[in-house]
């Protein structure tokens, strides 16, 4: 199946969720080519691991899009979600549930079903299944029975774009030359790139300057002993 040119990402300020502003670069084409060919799923379920803001909730959402999925928030797993359940279901954030008895069993219960039903199952989640810490057993050895693809770190091309997008969400105009300048010393991550705009956003209004290189270098500095 080919790959489209662009989806969307989980990223502050993105509220867009549809297909047409997720730029697929190297580092996550295989992802996004793993949520579209669907079908080939081995037992027809996925785990889609990667760090937060990297993609996962947006995918979520053009995954449902193609299966008409239900998207549950690990965080609302419960008896009541598990009786509601019908067609294939998306939990994000499923490593979050690590020692709630009752969402382990909720999800436990919730994938038995789903594939039972012979319905698809998407999970999201930070880490790989072997580290979530899990106390149920047997849903442990389920969870790290299932497929496993991750999005990768972002390459440059990847930063670069989702800075654009980034601004233009914001209605902000950006030269190449800044872009190159922010992706070459920023944290190389889709959260660091949200944390980046906002401040540089707040900082142009604050000074009444536009966003250039210099701007980007102090907003910068002063973030950079933030993470040290």
């Amino acid at each position: 199946m080919q790959v489209p040119e662009q989806l969307t990402f989980d990223l502050p300020g993105q509220p867009a969720l549809g297909r047409g502003d997720f730029f697929v670069s190297p580092s996550n084409a295989v992802a996004v080519d793993t949520i579209q060919t669907w079908h080939d799923w081995p037992q027809g379920k996925l785990v889609l691991v990667g760090p937060k803001g990297a993609g996962k909730t947006h995918l979520a959402h053009v995954w449902a899009a193609l299966t008409g999925a239900t998207i549950i928030d690990a965080a609302d797993l419960g008896g009541d979600v598990v009786k509601q359940a019908a067609g294939p279901v998306a939990i994000e954030d499923a490593d979050t549930i690590a020692g709630n008895t009752a969402a382990e069993q909720a999800l436990f219960h919730l994938h038995n079903l789903t594939l039972e039903q012979g319905q698809p199952l998407l999970i999201t989640a930070t880490e790989p299944p072997a580290r979530w810490g899990l106390a149920l057993a047997d849903l442990a050895s389920r969870m790290q029975g299932s497929a496993l693809v991750t999005l990768a770190a972002p390459d440059d091309t990847l930063l670069g774009a989702v800075l654009v997008k980034l601004f233009a969400d914001r209605q902000l105009s950006i030269d190449p030359a800044t872009v190159s300048f922010l992706v070459a010393r920023m944290d190389r991550s889709f959260a660091g790139a949200g944390e980046l705009v906002g401040e540089l956003d707040r900082a142009a209004l604050a000074q009444q300057r536009r966003i250039t290189t210099a701007l980007a270098s102090e907003v910068l500095d002063k973030l950079q002993p933030k993470r040290a």
